[in-house]
């Protein structure tokens, strides 16, 4: 390498001398009164500018205009010619110049290559939680307590084909088993957008928001007892200003279609498919930004009718598996569910509430109906720092005062009431009120910290041995969470 670099440098030191002693004599000629002719004129010139396209090849594959001793190379006493200025500044607007097929490296938590309308980014995410449940007193449950696990750990990437083609495909590691996250292509043609693959079925807010930028440790109650999760289907969305239409129709989540056992729970025997739509309008009033939206959902369980169903709810923590609230199970053919939401940004502050109702048709009974909501205040405690909104969701924004810059990073504090009612006619799987304070550190972009207490009620819950079935059940998790 070094070798050829010199010898290039040769090439440009001995090309610049020739232009210097070709200019020299006809400055000469000119000084004393004998001016070259016309055709002489002519090849000379033609001379330079073949000499000049080769000093700026030369000069392009050293990466750098003309090196400071070229200048020096002329001969003593001979006038210095004009033409390795004009010919480095050429050199250096060409080397400002990429060309279109270069690829370039941005960092954004992980590389981020891009080439001309072309991009791929590596995606991962890692999130370890400890938490522990108190027990309610008689209750033997060896499940609750204290708890640890490797929450997600999420590996994948995403980029663009073409100008208007993108994708996204990441694997995740969660209760022992790797399942296929967001996997879909992208469309975008102006306000349009098409997407094709696994993907969330235009749920709450809550259950669209990012879990890396959501403000507690778990999402609503809600959202885990009726089953939100991610499907296999084609959704579309139409934006124009606030307004924003999302519309899809989904089947079952990629595990259950891939199921290669016999009968009801077969894959190949899946035909259940759902047609959900969400309706947003965001404003933004001056420094307040607004949300205000309604979905609607109705599933066919098909098959899957001849299964049973169940609606139950962990004590807020994910490291345990005991519920202690929850249906019995049920045949269900039918499901209709609607939510609203609301939510404003206002600087270091924000609110956010909704609602959702489950209607469940069951084979040959009656129709029962759960609910379930909540509701949130919360502030950032750091100058500068301000919830993210971006495409009907909440996002993430960097600390205004990282850490890595001598500054404490952003520090963000929420409470929340959360509300799930699992009874209704027969069916009595009782109710849950959820009280819960939660912490968020965030150092530096890409990594948090969190500290989240709740305070959970229960009336019609797992009965103690007294019969007691209204209780309380005190909950501390932590978790740490990369997300690039």
């Amino acid at each position: 390498m070094r070798t050829c670099v010199a010898r290039t440098a040769t090439a440009v030191f001995l090309t610049t001398t020739a232009l210097t002693t070709m200019a020299a004599p006809a400055f000469a000629q000119s000084a004393s009164g004998q001016p070259l002719s016309g055709q002489e004129a002519d090849a000379l010139r033609a001379e330079v500018r073949e000499l000049r396209s080769r000093l700026e090849a030369l000069e392009s594959r050293l990466g750098a205009s003309t090196p400071a001793p070229l200048a020096a190379a002329a001969a003593p006493g001979t006038p210095a010619s004009p033409a390795p200025a004009a010919v480095a500044a050429a050199a250096a607007a060409d080397t400002a110049k990429k060309p279109a097929d270069e690829t370039a490296i941005a960092w954004k938590g992980s590389p981020q290559f891009t080439q001309g309308g072309k991009a791929f980014k590596v995606k991962g995410r890692i999130q370890a939680d400890a938490s522990f449940v108190s027990a309610p007193k008689g209750l033997e449950d060896r499940g609750l307590g204290f708890t640890s696990e490797m929450r997600r750990l999420r590996l994948g990437g995403e980029g663009s084909l073409a100008k208007n083609l993108s994708y996204k495909l990441e694997f995740e590691l969660s209760d022992n088993a790797v399942d296929l996250v967001d996997t879909f292509i992208t469309y975008k043609n102006g306000p349009w957008q098409v997407q094709l693959g696994n993907q969330n079925a235009f749920w709450s807010l809550d259950e669209l928001t990012g879990d890396t930028s959501g403000s507690v440790m778990e999402r609503a109650a809600f959202t885990d007892a009726f089953n939100f999760e991610r499907r296999l289907g084609l959704g579309a969305q139409y934006t124009r200003g606030p307004l924003m239409a999302q519309l899809g129709v989904f089947t079952d989540d990629p595990s259950s279609l891939a199921n290669s056992s016999d009968g009801v729970n077969g894959g190949d025997e899946n035909n259940s498919y759902s047609i959900d739509g969400r309706l947003v309008f965001a404003p933004r009033l001056g420094d307040v930004q607004l949300h205000l939206a309604g979905s609607a959902h109705w599933r066919r369980l098909g098959r899957l009718a001849d299964s049973s169903t169940r609606y139950r709810q962990r004590p807020y923590a994910h490291g345990t598996n005991t519920r202690l609230i929850g249906t019995p199970a049920m045949t269900v053919e039918d499901e209709t569910m609607y939510g609203a939401e609301v939510a404003a940004i206002s600087g270091r502050w924000w609110g956010v509430a909704e609602y959702y109702h489950l209607a469940a048709d069951r084979v040959g009974l009656s129709t029962v109906g759960f609910q379930g909501a909540y509701g949130e205040v919360g502030y950032f405690l750091t100058g500068g720092d301000s919830r993210g909104y971006k495409g009907g969701i909440f996002t993430t924004n960097a600390p205004a005062h990282p850490l890595d810059k001598d500054g404490p990073g952003s520090i963000q504090v929420a409470l929340r009431y959360d509300w799930l009612d699992l009874n209704d006619r027969d069916i009595r799987g009782g109710t849950q009120n959820g009280y819960i304070a939660a912490l968020v550190w965030s150092p530096i972009q890409y990594l948090r910290f969190n500290v989240n207490y709740a305070l959970m009620h229960y009336t019609g819950a797992t009965a103690l041995p007294s019969g007691d079935t209204s209780y309380n059940a005190n909950v501390v998790g932590t978790r740490f969470e990369l997300d690039f």
